[in-house]
């Protein structure tokens, strides 16, 4: 039985902890009391700690195996860093802007195997990418993933299970995309498509900076792109406010106090996108990958459609899972590869994490063409 220790009790982070802890001695760490409560109802160590202090993590961690991130992504990369710095295996799912191979030469003078991104997409859609890469020469991979509520409450008809800076960050970030061996960069939101989907319907798609690591480690793909989903006539409102300014890092004056119009944007937003007591979402995923096999053209569909169950969000379990099955695959040694490892990485070991994911309900079809 391995000490594994969760930074971060969210609604992804408390889902780690509790699955981690079926096998497993886990401490959950969070600066909100009111998150660790549950947890420690059900018999999780839990700390009070505040996890933007690189002092605190490295006295927490010191006396645990493996580390799991899920801190918000603005804290992402500094927490990264410090267990690194700390000697510390790590598998983390925060979602940091800054380029996390720039922390790869560290962890490699450390020893230390650090699986960044890993939640479901990016991670899952990488490791699925990965996995063929190993078996065909690819010419086409594409994403389309979005995590929605059940019901579409005006006016955003979405509900935010992470961060709301991080929720913004997607809106803002510029898009890149892979076309004919060139990357192309976009604004995000932008190039929307309508697309319809078995059981759920007509959705939404447009431009995010989802490909990530994947630009650098496959560069041998000619064509990638991963998109957004979300309802239709949700892109208006958010192009509306980025327009306006409402997602500014620039500090504006207003009476006197100085404030990052992003901040109260933030503040304002999290209220109505903020998943209440009982209310239920989903998690929807398609992926096309296209090339040669065996000296055949070849055209493999994913498809995940899940939804709340066990008294569980969708989104917390699709990238929970993901990043807890990498977790296990670090801890029996299975996966040891030293320095930053994105999920891509992991494609050999498709097949576990798949069949984790099945065990838990989280199930990707697959169909070849």
């Amino acid at each position: 039985m391995a000490k594994i220790i969760v930074l971060g009790a969210g609604l992804v982070g408390s889902v780690m902890a509790k699955d981690l802890s079926k096998n497993h001695q886990v401490a959950s760490v969070d600066f909100k009391e009111d998150a660790l409560l549950p947890l420690s109802k059900l018999g999780i160590h839990t700390i009070h700690a505040d996890l933007s202090d690189s002092s605190t993590i490295e006295r927490l961690i010191k006396d645990y195996d493996l580390v799991v991130g899920a801190v918000p992504g603005f804290m992402g990369y500094q927490t990264l860093e410090t267990i690194i710095k700390a000697g510390k295996n790590c598998v983390d799912i925060s979602f940091f802007p800054e380029d996390p191979f720039e922390l790869d030469e560290l962890a490699k003078e450390m020893g230390v195997v650090a699986v960044m991104d890993c939640g479901v997409a990016p991670g899952m859609g990488n490791i699925i990418l990965g996995h063929h890469n190993h078996q065909m020469e690819i010419s086409d991979y594409e994403c389309l993933v979005g995590g929605l509520p059940e019901i579409r409450e005006w006016p955003y008809e979405y509900k935010a299970v992470f961060s709301p800076i991080d929720v913004i960050e997607e809106y803002i970030r510029p898009a890149r995309y892979v076309q004919s061996g060139q990357v192309v960069t976009k604004e995000a939101l932008s190039e929307t498509e309508l697309i319809e989907f078995e059981d759920v319907g007509t959705l939404e798609s447009w431009n995010s900076d989802g490909l990530r690591s994947l630009i650098d480690t496959m560069p041998h793909i000619p064509n990638m792109i991963e998109k957004t989903l979300r309802y239709p006539g949700c892109v208006e409102y958010l192009k509306v406010l980025r327009t306006s300014g409402f997602f500014s890092y620039n500090e504006i004056e207003v009476n006197g106090q100085m404030i990052r119009p992003i901040d109260l944007t933030s503040k304002l937003l999290f209220p109505k996108w903020q998943l209440k007591e009982g209310e239920k979402d989903f998690t929807i995923m398609r992926i096309h990958i296209k090339g040669k096999e065996n000296g055949k053209e070849v055209k493999y569909k994913y498809y995940l459609l899940d939804r709340y169950q066990d008294n569980t969000i969708s989104m917390a379990r699709t990238t929970g899972f993901t990043c807890t099955a990498v977790a296990n695959l670090v801890i029996d040694g299975q996966y040891n590869k030293v320095g930053i490892s994105p999920p891509e990485y992991l494609g050999e070991h498709f097949e576990f994490v798949k069949s984790y994911l099945e065990d838990r309900g989280v199930i990707y079809n697959v169909t070849t063409s």
